[in-house]
């Protein structure tokens, strides 16, 4: 692979994961709930290496040229993010030393839904990773792809832990800032939801 283009890809991802969005209240709402935000952010980077390999594999073209599958991963990953974002702004934020194995893992199991059934992410993918893809480099593309996204992931993996831990850190001294910030990362992910749902509903 050409390296001038693997910098061009990590650029555009740079500018991509920093714009704020699903991702991102996920993770500061997991800041302010638990005692470590690896779980969180080692589930989002799960789901996007799951976006990576169906792209590879070449089920997210088929997935986007069905209209009919194309609605169905919207309106799920609408409603997933609607769920998550309500259980966070209307639940009690736990203190963050309050953190058990089992809420590890629910976190973990979150953020693979959070990143891997947002449509978007799939679309962006789809869109993304064939432009920086040439058979005359030798690598076959699928390798190629998963290369790509690879590099995605791990970006998103460093930043979204500086990210979260210092959410967390910020607001460890301060509990009612912390749970007024739980909330609004609640609110953000519904009508982040909200707006997948109303795109794909208007085009029915």
């Amino acid at each position: 692979m050409a390296v001038d283009s693997v910098l061009a890809f990590w650029a555009i991802a740079l500018l991509l994961i920093v714009v704020p969005g699903a991702d991102w209240a996920f993770t500061i709402g997991a800041g302010m709930r638990g005692r470590s935000v690896v779980p969180a952010v080692t589930g989002l980077v799960v789901g996007y290496a799951m976006v990576t390999a169906v792209i590879a594999a070449g089920v997210g073209a088929l997935v986007a040229g069905s209209p009919a599958a194309l609605t169905a991963l919207s309106i799920l990953g609408g409603l997933y993010l609607m769920w998550q974002g309500a259980a966070t702004a209307l639940g009690n934020p736990a203190p963050l030393n309050a953190t058990t194995p089992a809420t590890r893992w629910r976190t973990f199991l979150k953020g693979v839904g959070v990143s891997g059934l947002n449509p978007k992410a799939l679309m962006m993918f789809l869109a993304l990773l064939p432009q920086f893809t040439d058979t005359r480099w030798g690598w076959p593309v699928t390798g190629q792809i998963g290369v790509l996204g690879a590099i995605f992931t791990l970006s998103c993996a460093v930043f979204y832990l500086c990210l979260g831990s210092a959410a967390r850190t910020l607001m460890r001294q301060r509990p009612n800032a912390a749970a007024t910030v739980s909330r609004l990362s609640g609110i953000a992910m519904i009508l982040i939801g909200a707006a997948l749902l109303a795109e794909r509903l208007g085009k029915l």
